[in-house]
């Protein structure tokens, strides 16, 4: 009769080997609480990194982009300048910032063609055609032909403030109140300050918001996502884009578009 084995010692002569947890590896016997408290940590990260990502106060790129709706651009009219725009036109939901070496060279009729369009289009749906509001124009608008161009006369308002103040607070308001299709503003300087607001205000209200100012303005800083510069070259006006939000800054010829 064979003689008992020893406890600890296996029938081959050798000792009993160690028993592996299942899911380690042989010989990892030391690895394996190790490995699962490395696990049981990985496990409360991605735990806590999902709660962080469904709080609501927590800002996903991915959800801002995908909610953003398109915004659309109004045709400047001439293509060669839509060509150098983002999005083939002057950008609505922005502010932007026209210098001018003087006044009366065919500001207006630049934005002429969109003030049209962005007025019909912009109107379409709702009860009432949406307000061009003009804030200090340095001439009186002649409405025979703006009316001649498309212009919904009836819902054209040209304010006179008594003050570059109250010409500020005036713009600021027609730009947010939501029921313009566009704003322009005249005014021989402001600051930062208020630019910011006034921008923030188009961005609110969803607007095409046009900002006139002095030429000698043009190397000062501003947040308008477009600056074009408008002077009268030899035999024609001279047209440069300064900034441009996703276009290309730099000289436009506007002849034969």
């Amino acid at each position: 009769m064979p003689e008992p084995t020893p406890a600890g010692v296996s029938d081959h002569g050798g000792r009993k080997p160690k028993l592996t947890p299942v899911g380690c590896p042989k010989g990892g016997g030391q690895d394996g609480p190790r490995q699962g408290r490395e696990a049981r940590m990985g496990e409360r990260q991605l735990s806590s990194l999902a709660d962080i990502l469904a709080d609501a106060r927590v800002w996903k790129l991915k959800d801002a982009s995908a909610a953003a709706p398109a915004r659309p651009a109004w045709s400047t009219g001439k293509s060669s300048l839509d060509a150098r725009l983002p999005g083939g036109g002057w950008p609505t939901a922005s502010l932007i910032e026209v210098l001018l070496d003087n006044t009366g060279l065919g500001e207006v009729q630049l934005f002429l063609p969109a003030l049209v369009e962005c007025q019909r289009r912009t109107g379409q749906g709702m009860i009432e055609v949406p307000w061009l509001v003009w804030i200090a124009p340095p001439y009186e608008p002649y409405a025979p032909a703006l009316a001649q161009a498309g212009i919904e006369l009836t819902r054209l308002l040209v304010v006179r403030p008594a003050s570059a103040t109250e010409a500020l607070w005036a713009a600021e308001q027609a730009l947010r109140s939501g029921v313009c299709a566009a704003v322009l503003l005249w005014l021989k300087g402001t600051d930062d300050r208020w630019l910011r607001r006034l921008k923030l205000a188009a961005e609110e209200g969803g607007v095409l918001g046009v900002l006139f100012r002095p030429e000698r303005h043009r190397f000062e800083s501003s947040p308008a996502s477009l600056r074009v510069l408008m002077t009268q070259g030899e035999h024609e006006v001279r047209l440069d884009l300064l900034k441009v939000q996703g276009g290309r800054p730099g000289p436009v010829d506007l002849g034969g578009s």
